[in-house]
């Protein structure tokens, strides 16, 4: 999906899972706050609030009233798995076109 089919508070939920995944945010990194990450994606306080609903729902930031949100220890190991399913799905994908197009091949040369 791209950036523009993406629901806005879905742009950030996919900006901070990257950022985790790429190690800009370990463990433990307080994340801005509600109306910076409005301002950052200029965007309503409530569609940063439905971004941050979804981040804690996938296990990846936890809140705490009044001192903000911060990257769970788990997060970082969320992400890679699910890379990692997803090069799983990928790997499945070109084994079984491959094995299509063998198949495809075998029947012209019969």
């Amino acid at each position: 999906m791209t950036n523009e089919a993406m629901q806005p508070y879905q742009r950030i939920v996919q900006a901070v899972r990257d950022e985790i995944r790429l190690g800009r945010l370990p463990a433990g990194t307080k994340l801005p706050s509600t109306r910076e990450l409005a301002d950052e994606y200029g965007v309503a306080p409530g569609t940063v609030q439905r971004a941050l609903t979804e981040l804690r729902a996938a296990g990846l930031i936890y809140s705490h009233q009044g001192r903000g949100s911060f990257i769970t220890e788990t997060a970082s190991a969320s992400t890679e798995d699910e890379t990692a399913r997803a090069l799983r799905r990928l790997e499945q994908q070109i084994a079984e076109l491959s094995a299509r197009l063998d198949k495809i091949e075998k029947g012209r040369d019969g």
